[in-house]
């Protein structure tokens, strides 16, 4: 398995450009329009979302604390934004903040975060570049404009998944799965391979763990890595991969 090693400047130069873009079809959308690809949602409280979680990020990494924050970040609907901001105005301000803590900080710092994963700013950045980045396609969804995300940032998303998102426990449905998921990414040229048993996940060093070439895996599942990612975020369905073996297995893998 081949990963994608993403650094500080790696996440915050995906900010960089993911937000403009995120910005950018906002502001193109009325505040009413539904988001498709978060059933209930409008494009005012995908933007409070996105602004609301970015604030309390910045209130977490700047601490210097592994211990856990007392407060998790509101939902959409009870979000507030500040008076006299509208919500795309709350959003840039808490984004330019955003970039400026990760900017200024070391990656190194600690920080607590909710995943088995080292307790360090680092885990924010990589975490916000991908959060942007999904939600700046659910944005330009909304307004029949989608984009696929960069593969680079896509793989290293399939990868996040991976490591973070399901060994913490956040699956999208409840369930046991038995069996070997097999990814295969063909713009970025790599493969993860994936085992489930029952609840648990581990992701495979193929390189070490399996001693032969011939892999026994139940499902493979082929396509972009903007898509592979997609897929795992519930935004589109396998109709864009190739699937080949149990498909009921990819449902152990799905995180939104």
């Amino acid at each position: 398995m081949n990963r994608v090693h993403g650094s500080k400047d790696f996440w915050i130069g995906a900010l960089r450009s993911e937000g403009p873009a995120f910005r950018a079809a906002v502001a193109e959308a009325a505040p009413d329009t539904p988001v498709l690809s978060c059933p209930g949602w409008t494009i005012a409280d995908l933007t409070t979302h996105l602004a609301t979680l970015y604030a309390w990020v910045v209130s977490v990494a700047d601490r210097a604390d592994t211990t856990a924050p007392a407060q998790r970040p509101a939902p959409p609907e009870s979000a507030q934004i500040p008076d006299g901001l509208t919500a795309l105005e709350f959003w840039q301000r808490e984004y330019d903040r955003l970039l400026e803590l990760l900017e200024r900080v070391d990656p190194e710092q600690p920080a607590w975060n909710w995943a088995p994963q080292p307790k360090k700013v680092a885990f924010w950045a990589r975490r916000m570049a991908h959060e942007t980045a999904i939600h700046r396609w659910d944005a330009e969804m909304a307004i029949a404009a989608g984009q696929p995300i960069e593969t680079k940032l896509a793989a290293d998303g399939i990868t996040e998944v991976l490591d973070t998102f399901l060994p913490a426990g956040h699956r999208r449905a409840e369930g046991e799965w038995q069996g070997l998921v097999r990814l295969t990414s063909t713009d970025a040229h790599q493969e993860w391979y994936v085992r489930l048993r029952g609840r648990g996940v581990a992701l495979l060093d193929t390189g070490t763990i399996l001693d032969n070439h011939a892999h026994p895996a139940l499902v493979q599942v082929t396509g972009t890595a903007s898509d592979l990612l997609l897929a795992l975020y519930g935004r589109v369905g396998l109709d864009s991969l190739g699937v080949q073996g149990d498909r009921h297995l990819i449902d152990g893998l799905r995180v939104g």
